[in-house]
């Protein structure tokens, strides 16, 4: 019995030289993975899974935003001011306070309707 013990070598088998190149390698390539589908979340990537609609997107919302100058009236959009619309319609700023006392020319809101003239 105690020969049995001395025929079993305490030592382990040899790796492959293909295991010990290819298991850093594969984790650095997925630490490398990882960092770059975070880099690009945070960086705001992304493509709305594929549809190619972010190109359109700014063209939609800049038509959406457009002013829009009817006879008599100005429909407001985000971002206007008082001073704003009285150079993109022509109306001098204390023509548009005269004509529209009711309104609060510091909080304008989107879809507001502006009297131009009478």
């Amino acid at each position: 019995m105690a020969r049995a013990l001395t025929e079993i070598p305490d030592v382990e088998p040899p790796r492959s030289i293909a295991a010990r190149v290819l298991a850093p390698l594969a984790l650095v390539a997925c630490g490398l993975a990882l960092f770059l589908l975070v880099s690009d979340t945070l960086s705001g990537g992304g493509d709305d899974a594929g549809t190619g609609n972010e190109r359109d997107r700014p063209r939609k919302e800049q038509q959406r935003n457009e002013p829009t100058v009817e006879s008599d009236t100005y429909v407001v959009v985000p971002g206007d001011t008082f001073t704003g619309i009285a150079q993109k319609t022509g109306v001098p700023l204390a023509k548009l306070e005269r004509l529209n006392p009711d309104l609060d020319t510091a909080t304008l809101n989107a879809g507001q309707q502006i009297k131009l003239r009478r």
